[in-house]
């Protein structure tokens, strides 16, 4: 037992790795052709918005503090490129893409200052846009909006041999690699493990935190094209549902809510758990109303897991 506790302790995806590999089998179980090359373009288009939600929220944990606007953000963006961006002729991808990218990190950044320059708590700066991103859905497309064809619909199929959910996913993975180079992670770490020691060692925790925010809310603008290649209509309904799928794929891959601990991989392996366990009570058969319970009952264990398996860590480190 102490070894699986030091396993969890040292690698805390660990647990969602073994979860996602346990729902994979009974996946295949019930449907063999579950990952069939015909379907896995499919599968890794559908699975892609949940990984992006996920990645989204991360970094503001790290930071020890919490968005749980990022996704309603993605949902805001789904909205406003087919409802807005595409009737108003700005629909091609040199012109979409960096607008999308450009207001959902611009969302980000507010959030970010809110918190670290106006200290507003991050639960009460990000519930009150995730009200705000909800209001602006509904305004731009209350009802859903179906969307022409459109340079989206490749990341809901492949690009070659190359399944297109790989490229959103791999762009949002890779910049993070991109960032680890640097200073800033573990700069953002340690800003979530005590923002009063990251101070007093030099860290500008302010600055850290916005672009926390800023980058979450970047991976939420992916997510946001990512949900628009499997939709294709604008869909401001779907706004609670990713706002509950990015924490809780966050939480169960190990990041800790108190900061200082977790990453993008764990989250990677908290939103595939999530995902297969959609899929495996969608084809038992399960009421849609018992699928949205399962998320909550996921939140929760990957809270109580966080705080029982990492607290005899964090209790050595601090003595």
């Amino acid at each position: 037992m102490n070894r699986v506790l030091t396993l969890f302790q040292r690698w805390p995806f660990a647990f969602a790795l073994l979860l996602a590999l346990v729902l994979l089998v009974l996946n295949l179980a019930i449907s063999p052709s579950f990952l069939s090359p015909a379907r896995l373009p499919g599968t890794l288009a559908t699975l892609a918005p949940f990984v992006l939600v996920g990645f989204a929220s991360t970094p503001s944990l790290l930071a020890g503090g919490i968005d749980i606007s990022v996704g309603p953000l993605a949902t805001f963006i789904n909205c406003f490129f087919v409802a807005v961006l595409i009737p108003a002729g700005l629909g091609d991808w040199q012109l979409a893409a960096p607008i999308v990218l450009a207001v959902a990190a611009g969302v980000g950044a507010l959030n970010g200052i809110l918190i670290a320059v106006v200290r507003l708590h991050p639960v009460v700066a990000t519930t009150g846009m995730l009200f705000l991103l909800v209001g602006l859905s509904l305004t731009i497309a209350q009802n859903p909006v179906a969307a022409p064809d459109n340079w989206t619909e490749v990341f809901a199929g492949g690009v070659g041999f190359l399944p297109g959910a790989l490229i959103t996913i791999g762009a949002a993975g890779l910049l993070w690699f991109s960032l680890r180079r640097t200073a800033f992670v573990s700069n953002l770490l340690a800003t979530g493990e005590s923002d009063v020691s990251a101070y007093g060692s030099g860290v500008n925790v302010m600055a850290v935190r916005i672009l926390a925010y800023t980058l979450g809310g970047l991976f939420a603008g992916i997510a946001g094209i990512a949900l628009t290649a499997i939709v294709q209509s604008s869909q401001s309904s779907l706004a609670t549902t990713y706002a509950l799928l990015g924490l809780a794929a966050a939480v169960l891959g190990g990041t800790s809510l108190a900061g200082g601990r977790g990453g993008l991989l764990g989250a990677l392996f908290g939103a595939v758990s999530i995902y297969l366990l959609q899929q495996l009570l969608t084809a038992s058969g399960v009421a849609p109303s018992l699928i949205q319970f399962a998320y909550g009952a996921v939140l929760v264990v990957g809270v109580v897991l966080g705080a029982t398996l990492l607290a005899p860590r964090l209790k050595r480190s601090a003595s």
